[in-house]
C-alpha cells in the first residue's frame, strides 16, 4: 500500500462546482484533509478520494427503501481472522472511476454493493462534481456505467446504481451499534487509485468521534462529520467508500485517514454502516430533505467565483488573483486555462460570469464571460452564494428567467431551461 505522502502533489486553490453552476476549479491532484479531530488531539488526516489530472441525465430510481438492507440485530460471524473477513467481504467491493469534465480531472474511489441488482454505497466526495461514473466489479471483471440516485453532502454519503447489473455479490452487513473499542477490523479499498482492492488490518481505537474535514491542508472549505468509528487500519486515499469490516460483517464506510508522517500513528475514520444505510434507504425511497438530494441537481453552466461579496469588480479581482486576467468572452469546455474576463459589465452589484460551458444552457442563451447576472425570476441576486441559494429551489427541466448585463452595458432578460448537472 502506498504511503499517503506518496499520493502526489496537493491541490491548490478553490475546487469543485455547485449543483447549478461551476465554481473556479481544481489544481492538479485533490486529496481531502481532516483539519481537526475534535477532542482527540490528532493532527491532519485526509478524506480518501483519489484525484488525478485529465483532459467527462438524470438519476434512476431505486424503487423503494426496501431495496436497501437493514443492519441485523445480531450479525452472523463472517470470519475471525483478517484473511477470512476480507475473503467474505471482497466480492462485494467495487472500484469507482469518475470523470470531472468541467474540472478537467478524473477521480477514483471505492464502493460497496448492497443490493444484487446494482445499488452501491459510497462517499459523496467520491462522486461529487462527476460528469460520468464507471464502476468495475473485480469479482467478475465487468465494468458498468452508473447513475447517481442521491447524496447527503453534509454526511458524505451517496447511493449510485449500476446500469444493467444483476446477480451481484453483496457485502455482508454488520451492526455498527454493537461495535466495541478493541475489535479487530479490516479496511478494503482502491488504495492509491491503483484499480485493485487491497486490505489493511487494524483495530477499533475509539467510537463516536467528531472530525472536521476540508479538501486540502489550509482550505477554507470544510465539513464536520459526527459519530465516526476510529481505527488504526492504514486507510489511504482511494479507499473512500470502501468497507471497514469486523467479525460480524461491514461496520463502517471508510471515509478519512491521516496524512501523517512517520512520527504519527496511523488513524482512519469510517462512517457507521447503520448511519450510511439509513441515508441510503431515504435516498432509495426518493425522500429529499434539507440534507439529502435526490438525483441530479439543476445546471446553468457558468463559471463564477465564491462568497458573499456583491461587487463584480471585487469578484473580478478574486479571479485575477487565482487565474490571471485576459479571459475571453467565448465559452469553454472546462476550467482549463480559464482566466478572469478583461472587460466586465458596468454595474455595481450582481454575479460576475467568468465564463460559460460550451453547449450549456447559459451559453445557448447568449451569456458570455464578463456579463453580470442581476436577477433570477425577477429576484435580485447580489453574490455568487446568493445565486446558488436561489437556484436550489429549481430542478433539471425547469425554465427560469435570468437577467444580466453584458460587458457593453446591454441589459437582457431571457428564459433558460436548466439541465441536469454534476452532483454537488
Amino acid at each position: 500500500r502506498a504511503p499517503t505522502e506518496r499520493l502526489g502533489p496537493q491541490m491548490t486553490g478553490d475546487s469543485g462546482y455547485g449543483p447549478f453552476l461551476t465554481r473556479r476549479g481544481r489544481g492538479n491532484v485533490l486529496t481531502h484533509f481532516i483539519m481537526t479531530v475534535l477532542g482527540a488531539g490528532l493532527a491532519v488526516v485526509l478524506l480518501l478520494a483519489f484525484y488525478s489530472p485529465a483532459s467527462g441525465g438524470s438519476g434512476g430510481s431505486a424503487q423503494g427503501s426496501g431495496m436497501v438492507p437493514a443492519p441485523p440485530s445480531s450479525a452472523a460471524p463472517v470470519g475471525k481472522s483478517a484473511q477470512d473477513i476480507a475473503a467474505r467481504v471482497r466480492p462485494g467491493v467495487v472500484i469507482i472511476n469518475t470523470a470531472l469534465r468541467y474540472n478537467s480531472e478524473q477521480a477514483a474511489g471505492t464502493g460497496m454493493v448492497i443490493n444484487s441488482s446494482g445499488l452501491v454505497l459510497t462517499n459523496n466526495h467520491v462522486i461529487d462534481d462527476s460528469t460520468s461514473i464507471t464502476v468495475t466489479v473485480p469479482a467478475t471483471g465487468r465494468t458498468y456505467p452508473a447513475t447517481v440516485l442521491g447524496y447527503d453532502k453534509t454526511g458524505d454519503i451517496a447511493l449510485i446504481r449500476l446500469q444493467g447489473a444483476s446477480g451481484l455479490a453483496t457485502v455482508p452487513i454488520g451492526n455498527s451499534a454493537a461495535v466495541k473499542a478493541g475489535e479487530a477490523v479490516v479496511a478494503l479499498g482502491n488504495a492509491g487509485g491503483q484499480n485493485t482492492i487491497t486490505v489493511a488490518a487494524g483495530k477499533v481505537t475509539a467510537l463516536n468521534q467528531t472530525i472536521t474535514a476540508s479538501e486540502e491542508a489550509g482550505s477554507t472549505s470544510s465539513e464536520t462529520l459526527h459519530g465516526m468509528i476510529q481505527a488504526n487500519a492504514d486507510i489511504v486515499a482511494g479507499d473512500s467508500g470502501g468497507p471497514l469490516a469486523g467479525p460480524g460483517g461491514v461496520i463502517g464506510m471508510d471515509t478519512a485517514g491521516n496524512d501523517a508522517g512517520s512520527e504519527q500513528q496511523t488513524v482512519g475514520f469510517a462512517i457507521p454502516v447503520n448511519t450510511a444505510l439509513s441515508v441510503a434507504s431515504q435516498i432509495a425511497a426518493g425522500r429529499a430533505s434539507s440534507a439529502v438530494a435526490i438525483g441530479y441537481p439543476p445546471f446553468l453552466g457558468i463559471f463564477v467565483g465564491t462568497g458573499s461579496d456583491s461587487s463584480p469588480q471585487d469578484q473580478a479581482q478574486q479571479g485575477q488573483q487565482q487565474y490571471g486576467s485576459g479571459g475571453s468572452q467565448g465559452c469553454s469546455a472546462s476550467n482549463a486555462g480559464l482566466a478572469a474576463p478583461s472587460a466586465i459589465a458596468p454595474v455595481s452589484s450582481g454575479v460576475l460570469v467568468d465564463g460559460t460551458i460550451c453547449g450549456g444552457p447559459a451559453a445557448q442563451a447568449g451569456l458570455i464571460g464578463g456579463a453580470v447576472i442581476t436577477a433570477i425570476n425577477g429576484q435580485s441576486v447580489g453574490s455568487p452564494d446568493q445565486l446558488g441559494n436561489v437556484l436550489t429551489r429549481f430542478h433539471p427541466g425547469d425554465t427560469i428567467s435570468v437577467t444580466w448585463v453584458s460587458p457593453a452595458g446591454q441589459r437582457t432578460t431571457s428564459s433558460i431551461r436548466l439541465t441536469a448537472g454534476p452532483p454537488q
